[in-house]
């Protein structure tokens, strides 16, 4: 055998080899998500949410008990390959907490939550510009990005976040588009 045969018999085999992992790839982004995993989850959901909104002057995310409302939201208004991505987040969550530090996410001290959660800000960062549109788009949302806005918008949609952790004007008289505000005024939760 000559040297050009095996070449390029070891690049066929090498291509054959990424085409097929991307593939399977592929099949475990698209396939259906564990659903069940994430309604046992609601507990860890909460207290993942109320380390990214802790409580301060106004409640946190522990006490609008924003669980429940995130897995609906990843379960019924999110793309199945983010809703696969934030599952398989959720188990390499609870992993990396047992092997670290030997116990189970809510048993951790704040500075060990931190650190956890900066570590899944740290590995699930996007491409930027165009590569990391198309990495959203096609393969979804990396975990944290997605428990981030579940968080979020839990939190501000929840009776407490809105008239609490947020400014609530009951009844809004007329809209002015740019009114500055005033040191120490907190945000709007009406328009």
């Amino acid at each position: 055998m000559n040297r050009r045969k095996a070449i390029n018999r070891i690049l066929i085999f090498a291509s054959g080899s990424v085409l097929a992992y991307g593939g399977y790839r592929w099949y475990l982004l698209k396939q259906s998500p564990d659903f069940s995993y994430l309604e046992q989850r609601k507990n860890l959901l909460t207290s993942l949410a109320d380390t990214i909104i802790p409580a301060t002057d106004t409640p946190g995310a522990a006490q609008a008990a924003i669980g429940g409302f995130m897995a609906i939201l990843i379960r019924d208004c999110t793309p199945v390959e983010s809703q696969n991505r934030f599952i398989d987040g959720l188990k390499d969550l609870e992993k990396y907490c047992s092997k670290k530090f030997g116990r189970a996410y809510a048993n951790c001290s704040q500075d060990q939550k931190n650190e956890i959660l900066r570590h899944f800000e740290k590995e699930g960062k996007l491409f930027g510009g165009l590569a990391g549109k198309v990495e959203g788009r096609y393969v979804g949302m990396p975990f944290f990005q997605t428990l981030k806005r579940a968080a979020t918008i839990g939190y501000c949609t929840s009776q407490l976040g809105a008239t609490q952790g947020l400014a609530y004007d009951y009844i809004p008289q007329k809209f002015l588009g740019c009114i500055p505000l005033a040191p120490g005024q907190k945000g709007w939760a009406t328009k």
